[in-house]
């Protein structure tokens, strides 16, 4: 396609809890600099956005005093609204994609559909409840967190694995790969919108 516009956003999110400044360009190439205060976090958003080839840029500051549970709700809060931003009507886009990515022992698919419809699955076990500074069963949250203002549906699945950091590890980069794929322009869509309906 010509002309394409950038696909780029900014969000700010301020709150008694936390405060979010994020940027995103979706026509990216993985550039990522990511400051949450939470480690493990950090890590997997940085992982996303290179094999998404995504540039994201993230200044978090939250109540990590109390737990870690509203600064990555909210940034991930942040990067979905930035994604449906960015998206704009989804004209000429793939939409639908999935990926499977190991992690040495672990396995993780992860499908996307860029509808306009917010649904998320998680189907993933953890033998730990903490993997650095992140709660494990925060995981399925901000899976969460990112696909109902992005109007996405997330299937996200760990097929197997032993190590929780390879299994996490996996499902992100499997997401970023995955969305990716769904966010490019297919020129055969001539710039339509990719549904029977007309609209998303």
């Amino acid at each position: 396609m010509s002309n394409i516009p950038p696909r780029t956003a900014e969000m700010t999110r301020t709150t008694g809890e936390t405060q979010i400044r994020l940027a995103l360009n979706v026509d990216g190439s993985g550039q990522a600099q990511i400051e949450t205060g939470i480690g493990f976090l950090d890590h997997m958003l940085t992982l996303w956005s290179k094999h998404g080839l995504f540039d994201l840029t993230v200044a978090a500051q939250g109540d990590l005093h109390i737990d870690e549970h509203h600064t990555a709700e909210d940034t991930c809060i942040c990067l979905g609204r930035a994604l449906d931003q960015a998206l704009g009507e989804r004209r000429g886009i793939v939409r639908t994609a999935h990926s499977y990515v190991p992690m040495d022992e672990a396995l993780a698919r992860v499908a996307v559909d860029l509808g306009g419809r917010a649904y998320c699955v998680v189907h993933a076990e953890f033998r730990t409840p903490r993997v650095g500074q992140l709660g494990t069963d925060l995981v399925a949250h901000l899976f969460e967190s990112i696909a109902t203002p992005a109007r996405m549906n997330i299937h996200a699945h760990v097929l197997y694995g032993h190590n929780d950091h390879h299994k996490i590890e996996a499902l992100f980069k499997a997401f970023g790969r995955a969305l990716d794929i769904a966010t490019r322009y297919d020129p055969r869509l001539a710039n339509a919108v990719p549904s029977t309906k007309g609209v998303l």
